[in-house]
C-alpha cells in the first residue's frame, strides 16, 4: 500500500505537470496563429481560449497519461526506489499496478466529461467563435425524411431548440398530399411546436370537377414527436463530435429510418474504447524499463519511449479519421487496433506477473 501511494503521487504529480504544458503550448500556438481575428474582442477570445483548452485536453490526455508513466518511471530509477522496492518484495506488475489502475480511472473520467457538450464539442464552437464570433451557428437549408413525412428547415439552431423556414411535406400513395409553412418552430417536451402555420392540402381527386386546393391557417400545431435537435444538427451535418447522449439519441433515430449509422458507431468507439490505449500502452512500455540507472541511457531510452508513443498515437488517429470518412470500418479504424494493443499488453503482464 504505501509503494502504491508513493507511485500514485508521483504519476499524478508528472500527469498534471505533462498535460498543463501540452495544453498550454497547443492554446498559446493556435493563439499566435489567430490573435489578428480577435482584435478588440476580449470577451470572445477568453471564451474562444477555453473551448481550445477543451480541445487540447480532449486530444491530448490520453498520451499525457503515457509521458507521465515514462517520467515517473525514470524518477523511480534515478532516485533509487524503484531497486528498493523490488527489495522490499514487490515484483514488477505490483510497481506496475498503480500506473494501470490510476490511469484507469482518469480514462473513465475523462469518458465521462463527454457527456458534457461544452466539452465533446469543443472543436466545434471554437471554430464558430473564430469564424461567425459566436460559438452557435445555424445549421442551414436541412431536408430530410422523418417517420413518412419530408422536412425542409431554412435555418435551425440546436443548441437553442428552434427552427426558422419550415416546410413539412405529407405523401399519400406516392403522391403530395398536404404541405405545412410556417415561419419558426420550437422543441420542447419530446416534440416541434409551431404557433401559427399555413396548412396546404391537395384534394385526393385532382380534376377540373374538384374543389380545389385549400389553404388554412392553422395555430399551436405539434410535429415531428422525438426529433431531437442537437441530433439533428450533427446526423445531418454528418459530425463526429457527439455528446454521449446525443450519439445514442441519433442512433435510434437513425435506425428507424433504415439509415447507415457507422459514422455514429465509430464516434461511440473514440469515446469508449479508443482511450483505453494510454494504459495498454503503460503496460507494453513498462515493462521494457531496466531497473537501475546503471543499465538506462536514459536520453535513449526517453527518446524511443516517447517516438514509439507519438507513432501509436499518430497510427490510431489516422485510423480514427479514415473510420470517420467511411474509407474503412469502423470495427477496423477503432476496435482492431485497440484488441491488438490489449494483447500484447496481456502477453507482457503475463509473462513478468511473477518476475522482480
Amino acid at each position: 500500500m504505501l509503494a502504491f501511494k508513493y507511485i500514485a503521487k508521483h504519476y499524478l504529480k508528472y500527469f498534471f505537470i505533462i498535460l498543463g504544458a501540452l495544453v498550454m503550448f497547443m492554446v498559446s500556438f493556435d493563439y499566435m496563429g489567430n490573435a489578428a481575428s480577435f482584435e478588440n474582442k476580449a470577451n470572445l477570445l477568453l471564451i474562444y481560449l477555453v473551448y481550445k483548452s477543451f480541445f487540447a485536453i480532449d486530444t491530448l490526455l490520453p498520451i499525457s497519461l503515457v509521458f507521465a508513466m515514462i517520467s515517473t518511471k525514470i524518477y523511480l530509477i534515478r532516485s533509487n526506489a524503484l531497486v528498493s522496492f523490488f527489495s522490499l518484495g514487490y515484483s514488477r506488475v505490483d510497481v506496475l499496478k498503480p500506473f494501470v489502475i490510476v490511469s484507469g480511472a482518469i480514462i473513465v473520467l475523462f469518458i465521462s466529461l463527454h457527456s458534457l457538450p461544452k466539452f465533446a464539442r469543443a472543436a466545434e464552437f471554437s471554430s464558430n467563435i473564430k469564424q461567425y464570433s459566436q460559438y452557435l451557428s445555424p445549421t442551414r437549408d436541412l431536408f430530410f425524411t422523418y417517420k413518412g413525412k419530408y422536412v425542409y428547415f431554412s435555418r435551425m439552431y440546436p443548441l437553442q431548440e428552434k427552427a426558422e423556414g419550415i416546410r413539412l411535406f405529407t405523401l399519400k400513395d406516392d403522391s403530395l398530399k398536404e404541405v405545412l409553412e410556417a415561419k419558426s418552430a420550437y422543441y420542447r417536451d419530446d416534440a416541434w411546436h409551431i404557433d401559427r402555420a399555413d396548412v396546404i392540402t391537395k384534394p385526393d381527386d385532382l380534376t377540373f370537377t374538384s374543389k380545389g386546393v385549400k389553404s388554412k391557417e392553422h395555430k399551436d400545431i405539434e410535429i415531428l414527436n422525438g426529433f431531437r435537435p442537437k441530433v439533428l444538427d450533427q446526423v445531418y451535418e454528418g459530425k463526429v463530435n457527439f455528446t454521449i447522449q446525443n450519439a445514442f439519441d441519433a442512433i435510434t433515430l437513425l435506425k428507424s429510418q433504415n439509415i447507415n449509422i457507422s459514422s455514429i458507431k465509430g464516434a461511440l468507439y473514440k469515446i469508449f474504447i479508443y482511450p483505453f490505449f494510454a494504459p495498454l500502452l503503460i503496460v507494453i512500455i513498462f515493462f521494457f524499463v531496466p531497473v537501475s540507472v546503471r543499465f538506462l541511457n536514459v536520453s535513449l531510452f526517453s527518446g524511443i519511449a516517447i517516438l514509439s508513443t507519438l507513432l501509436v498515437w499518430g497510427v490510431l488517429f489516422m485510423m480514427i479519421e479514415l473510420s470517420n470518412t467511411k474509407t474503412i470500418p469502423s470495427e477496423v479504424g477503432v476496435i482492431l487496433p485497440i484488441v491488438i494493443l490489449f494483447l500484447a499488453a496481456l502477453r507482457q503482464w503475463k509473462k513478468y506477473r511473477l518476475a522482480t
